[in-house]
Formats: C-alpha cells, sequence, structure tokens
C-alpha cells in the first residue's frame, strides 16, 4: 500500500481550575469557536466543541504524528492565554490533566450531538458523575480522590 489512511478520532474533555465555573455565558461561544481555530491551527481537525462553566468537550480528528499528550498541552496553553487576554481574567487555569477517549467514524455523529447538548446534559449531571460514567464505560482503571 503506498499511502497511510488513518481515521484517529478523539473525544477529548478538561475542566476549569478545582472547577470552578470560570467560563461565563457571555464569552462561552467564543472560547468553544477559538478552541476549535487553535485544533486546526494544530493541523488537526476540530469536529465539535462545547462544554459549560466548569469543562469543555472537544471532538478532534489527529494525525499518526500527533502526540495526544503534547496536543492537549498546546491547546490548554493556547485557550489560557486566550481567556486571560480577551477576557480580562489573568487567573484563569485548566485544571491539569484531561479525559481523552478514542472514538470510532461511526460514532463521531453521536459525540456531536453529546456536545453540542451540554447545557440540558448538566441541569441533570454534574461534571464529576459524567466524567465517572464515561470513565467507567471506557474501562479505564481511575483513583476517586484524582477526580475533584
Amino acid at each position: 500500500m503506498p499511502s497511510t489512511y488513518l481515521s484517529l478520532h478523539y473525544h477529548i474533555i478538561f475542566s476549569t481550575k478545582h472547577r470552578q465555573p470560570s467560563i461565563l455565558d457571555s464569552w462561552r461561544s467564543e472560547l468553544h469557536k477559538y478552541l476549535g481555530g487553535t485544533v486546526n491551527g494544530l493541523d488537526g481537525i476540530s469536529q465539535g466543541c462545547g462544554g459549560v462553566a466548569d469543562h469543555v468537550h472537544l471532538l478532534v480528528g489527529l494525525k499518526a504524528t500527533h502526540c495526544l499528550a503534547d496536543f492537549v498541552r498546546e491547546l490548554k496553553k493556547s485557550a489560557t492565554a486566550w481567556v486571560r487576554e480577551n477576557q480580562g481574567d489573568p487567573n484563569f487555569a485548566w485544571q491539569e490533566g484531561y479525559a481523552a477517549f478514542t472514538i470510532s467514524a461511526p460514532s463521531r455523529a453521536d459525540v456531536q450531538g453529546y456536545i453540542r447538548d451540554q447545557e440540558s446534559r448538566h441541569r441533570k449531571r454534574t461534571f464529576h458523575e459524567e466524567l465517572i460514567v464515561f470513565l467507567e464505560k471506557a474501562g479505564v482503571v481511575f483513583d476517586a480522590k484524582y477526580l475533584d
């Protein structure tokens, strides 16, 4: 085969520092657009971005040459700078770490819908509860003390 063909899609989730509701309604959609643009700027493919006051969800396509940890680090670093400079919050920060789950191509539309529907989903379930469901469903072993 003379070429390489990949379908590498990730559902990435990360929260604000101490899960503070720091992402204000007044600029949340701008942040989501900025994150999507940053994904593209990092040579990824933005396929969805959403969230609520204390966390974000992204669906991204990555290349084989991407290192997921480096990609997320640069994404969070860029978004932090954007919030601090453009929203006047010099103390804004993301929590250390993130969650990332591989997504099959046929599941992308469902994940995009899930990301779009964050506001209504979090009327029923906290981010902490949501994250536990994702981790358990994916079979990820975790220590609950690191989820706060």
